[in-house]
């Protein structure tokens, strides 16, 4: 039995953006919720995203609207997308600005007093709005204020380790009947009864060396909705930011905001040339500047809609990158070269780019305003996790609900910056709002409850560090983890071979036989290589799952990138790899991706032209009818992107 239980409607796991939106909306609904979160309220890793979120508000470019972006993100995701979230998430991402508006962000301001939006990687439009380079701090900072105002209930430095299920009498199988966690600090554990769990746990990418991810990031919600019994999507796309920091080793991996080429940053290699020029794939050409003389007149007049080379989408740019340093054309410490200096004027650097200016000065001693920055591709994000269905954000297990990065489908094989922000309120909104109605509609007496069983199990499993200190063959949580992110960054990194992926798979399944003997000395309080020995779990079941998802896809698309396939093939253009669980065992199967709606599919007839206005199926409100103005020939440009002037607090119109 658990010395401390708790009962509520909806539990939510995660206390980033997704997870607060959520527990928000369910408590509009009426629903009693909690919020469980591993690490402190406003510490999520949210507080990272920096450059801003994508919404088509059409504040600096008229033309934009929902149907561009939505084509973008497809394109972007290299068409493996599932289409329907895609839709959602252009047509909602605006209202999802300006409520947080309404609840008290305050944007960067064009001089009219609309939200500012700045340009992004593989974005038609300017249409990330920011606040400087610290959007999402901002985000954090809004939706918590919101959540301590609804004197919500929120268990913090609390970590999940079992979604408790019981029997489901309309499936017959199993649905959601809580979740079983420990207090960081006592080592104590707890326990949550509820027939509703949203799971917004983030990301997975401390299972590599060189990451932007913070501690947390450990694949928590991945394996927790595996091992419950949920699928997961698409685990073999990992993106890998292209540009973290490089130099010093104590900070490698660090991201450097996207919004540093945004706002006018160019990549250099080693002999000085801006090399993106020489990767520009075909698809992207039309829309592209082509020569270093057109990205500059792009840069300075914004007279066309044409991007250059340093916005393609970060899967291009990551690895171009990659293979200037392979050539021998990188900086000194492995990176290649990121100049803003010689592009804007030191006053307009640290405007923009407040943290980045700060974090080089006082991290790698680099002044960004007189000098480049060394950078190179970082393990940022993954676009595949647990599966959910587009409209409610339900998992394939009743009573469980998936948003933000630990959710699959809105990305497909590459995430473009700035979706990431706007993801999470789209869709951690929807995700309250579902499992809020879920739990209403279970009668109070018809409540499922776990067995005791489930219990004993998981706590026995938990204490077992401790039995083994001191045993023959004891294994060492943090060299585990060290010999595990060894594993991941050299075989399953940003190239991936055949020969490389099969021995990756047999050395997690050696790491997850020591896992077994891993062991930890002390108590219970403050112990932090335990906390380690049991987020090892989650991270070899999930690493698992992206090499063996990256073995099956034996073609290059998006963040996967096979050496030995190094093409897109169009039979794995038509399915997403789907992983279960089955007796202890990691199962892959091929699912068709559903079918693009004749509506939508036109928007990709002419890709180097605006799309044309559709009302696409599902759509609800001014949204859906949004049209698209015919392009303005460059003699008769659409406005200039204004510079920030203030931050007043006036609606957009």
């Amino acid at each position: 039995m658990t010395a401390e239980t708790h009962t509520y409607d909806v539990v939510v796991v995660g206390a980033g953006g997704a997870g607060l939106r959520a527990a928000i909306e369910a408590h509009e609904q009426g629903a009693r919720v909690a919020i469980v979160c591993k690490s402190l309220l406003g510490k999520a890793h949210t507080v990272m995203a920096e450059g801003g979120m994508a919404a088509a508000m059409a504040n600096v470019w008229p033309e934009d609207n929902w149907q561009v972006h939505f084509r973008d993100t497809m394109r972007g995701g290299k068409m493996l997308n599932q289409w329907r979230m895609a839709q959602i998430h252009a047509q909602e991402a605006p209202d999802r600005v300006w409520e947080l508006e309404e609840w008290g962000a305050v944007f960067d301001r064009t001089p009219d007093g609309k939200i500012l939006q700045r340009d992004f990687g593989g974005h038609r439009y300017a249409r990330l709005a920011h606040v400087g380079d610290r959007t999402g701090l901002e985000l954090i900072r809004t939706l918590q204020n919101r959540v301590v105002a609804k004197k919500l209930d929120v268990f913090m430095e609390c970590t999940v380790q079992r979604l408790l299920t019981a029997p489901d009498p309309e499936t017959g199988g199993e649905r959601i009947a809580g979740v079983f966690a420990y207090w960081r600090e006592t080592g104590t554990f707890v326990r949550f009864d509820a027939p509703a769990v949203v799971l917004a746990t983030g990301g997975i990418g401390k299972s590599w060396q060189i990451t932007s991810n913070s501690w947390e990031y450990t694949g928590d919600g991945q394996a927790l909705a595996l091992k419950a019994g949920a699928a997961l999507m698409d685990m073999e796309f990992v993106q890998f930011h292209p540009t973290g920091m490089v130099w010093p080793p104590s900070v490698r991996g660090i991201l450097v905001t996207e919004g540093v080429r945004g706002d006018g940053g160019v990549l250099r290699n080693s002999e000085g040339r801006r090399f993106m020029f020489d990767y520009i794939p075909e698809v992207f050409a039309a829309d592209t500047a082509d020569t270093e003389e057109e990205a500059d007149r792009w840069y300075t007049d914004k007279k066309t809609a044409r991007r250059p080379p340093e916005l393609l989408p970060r899967d291009e740019v990551a690895r171009a990158i990659n293979s200037e340093v392979k050539a021998g054309r990188g900086s000194p410490h492995g990176g290649v070269y990121l100049d803003i200096a010689s592009r804007r004027d030191p006053e307009t650097i640290r405007r923009r780019l407040p943290s980045m200016y700060h974090q080089f000065k006082e991290l790698a001693d680099v002044d960004i305003t007189s000098e480049p920055m060394e950078v190179g591709p970082t393990c940022h994000y993954v676009m595949g996790g647990i599966k959910v269905d587009p409209e409610s954000q339900q998992t394939t297990l009743p009573g469980l609900f998936a948003a933000g990065e630990c959710a699959a489908g809105l990305h497909g094989s590459n995430r473009l910056g700035g979706n990431s922000l706007s993801d999470l309120v789209v869709f951690g909104r929807r995700a309250g709002l579902s499992a809020a109605e879920y739990a209403q509609a279970i009668p109070a007496d018809a409540r499922p409850a776990a067995d005791e069983g489930q219990v004993a199990e998981v706590t026995a499993a938990a204490l077992a560090p401790f039995e083994r200190f001191g045993t023959e063959g004891a294994e060492n949580p943090y060299q585990l983890q060290f010999d595990l992110q060894a594993v991941m960054q050299s075989l399953v990194g940003i190239i991936r071979t055949e020969h490389e992926l099969t021995q990756a798979i047999k050395e997690i399944a050696g790491l997850r036989e020591r896992a077994e003997r891993v062991a930890v000395e002390g108590h219970r309080q403050y112990n932090p290589g335990w906390h380690l020995a049991l987020d090892l779990r989650s991270m070899l079941l999930v690493a698992e799952c992206v090499a063996a998802a990256a073995l099956a896809r034996k073609e290059s698309r998006g963040g996967h990138t096979r050496d030995d396939y190094p093409g897109p093939d169009p039979e794995f253009a038509k399915i997403n790899h789907v992983l279960r669980l089955r007796d202890g065992q990691l199962e892959l199967t091929a699912q068709a991706l559903p079918a693009l709606p004749p509506e939508l599919a036109t928007l990709f007839e002419t890709p180097s032209a605006p799309p044309a206005p559709v009302s696409a199926p599902g759509a609800a409100g001014a949204a859906a009818q949004a049209t698209v103005p015919p392009r303005q020939a460059d003699d008769n440009p659409p406005p200039q992107a204004p510079p920030v002037t203030g931050t007043s607090n006036g609606r957009n119109g």
